[in-house]
């Protein structure tokens, strides 16, 4: 065998990756196109499925070419396209992950592109891209901040949320605060688990709408006080019986970690505890997740997420003392700390 005829594995691995982005744009293609739901509809032949979608007939069929081999689709054009799971994943529907995909494949996506800005100046992508924080951005454009909340929402029921009742008993809380609560998945996961407490969710006005409706469905909008503000200027309820801290603190950095910490160590009472829920970087090669969830968070909005060591010092400096971590699904921990002795 010539020395041009020997398989190479790195040089293979390395394409692999340098193209990973191109499977990015491709699924996001699809879902921005609707084809998982047109296909679902029975048009599932290219040339119906261009027509139904609006798009290029020979665009089309290529891409449901490469569809096929990222196992989105099976089948073929003769016989006609079908929708695997992670195609039906990709459905305009309760519960998928297509926001998550519009929102990764747009404005993620542009964030990333200008992430040599932040390896190189440590300022964001996302400023980059767009001339404005991510925050600011969702601040101004409510479609986004609503396309936002939704993409947050259903990667919350695909990131443990639905675990956290099954390591963690709420059943003797009466009072829980769930702070930067978002959609309010967690809250409504926590409170279906605790039936005497009542709950109160805290963040942005943006958030609120999709928070009442979910709560409203759930476990009904009499059980949850809704405060629209600033998570680190809005007072924090006193003497809860369990503040929530869900993939807020991979968001920020060191000083205002401390801060909003040390804003609920002083609400806390002796009995109270604060459960932290967050992706924790594991020593060495175990879990690719965590790490690559931190380089988002980097170049999207200057956020972090920390190994366990990390996670004691901002306990240590803020007066708490981490109990016990829990182990959920898809690289999450959950972190359970007390007040320091």
């Amino acid at each position: 065998m010539s020395p041009e005829s020997t398989p190479r594995p790195a040089a293979r691995a390395t394409i692999d990756l340098i193209t990973a982005a191109w499977h990015t744009q491709a699924v996001y293609a699809a879902a921005k196109l609707g084809l998982p739901d047109l296909i679902e509809a029975g048009h599932t032949g290219p040339a119906e499925l261009a027509k139904a979608a609006g798009a290029d007939e020979d665009a089309v069929r290529r891409l449901l070419r490469l569809l096929l081999r990222l196992g989105v689709v099976e089948g073929d054009e003769n016989a006609g396209y079908r929708n695997t799971d992670v195609g039906d994943m990709l459905r305009d529907r309760p519960g998928s992950l297509r926001d998550v995909s519009l929102l990764y494949g747009e404005e993620f996506y542009r964030a990333w592109g200008e992430s040599i800005e932040t390896f190189r100046t440590g300022r964001t992508g996302f400023e980059k891209a767009y001339g404005r924080s991510l925050v600011g951005y969702l601040g101004e454009d409510p479609d986004a901040a609503e396309r936002f909340q939704r993409a947050m929402k259903a990667q919350a029921k695909n990131f443990a949320f639905d675990a956290v009742p099954q390591h963690i008993d709420f059943g003797a809380d009466r009072h829980i605060v769930d702070i930067g609560g978002g959609s309010g998945q967690l809250l409504a996961t926590v409170l279906g688990a605790a039936p005497e407490a009542r709950g109160t969710l805290i963040d942005l006005e943006h958030t609120m709408p999709i928070a009442r409706a979910h709560l409203e469905q759930t476990v009904g909008a009499d059980r949850a006080d809704l405060v629209a503000g600033d998570m680190f200027t809005t007072p924090v309820p006193r003497e809860a019986d369990t503040y929530l801290l869900s993939r807020v603190l991979g968001d920020w950095q060191e000083e205002d970690c401390v801060r909003l910490l040390r804003s609920i160590r002083e609400a806390m009472a002796p009995h109270s505890r604060l459960l932290i829920i967050e992706m924790v970087v594991q020593d060495g090669k175990a879990g690719l997740l965590a790490p690559l969830w931190d380089l988002h968070l980097m170049v999207v909005n200057g956020g972090h997420q920390r190994s366990i060591g990390e996670y004691r010092e901002l306990a240590d400096r803020t007066g708490l003392s981490i109990e016990r971590s829990v182990q959920l699904p898809m690289e999450t921990s959950a972190l359970v700390l007390t007040p320091a002795g």
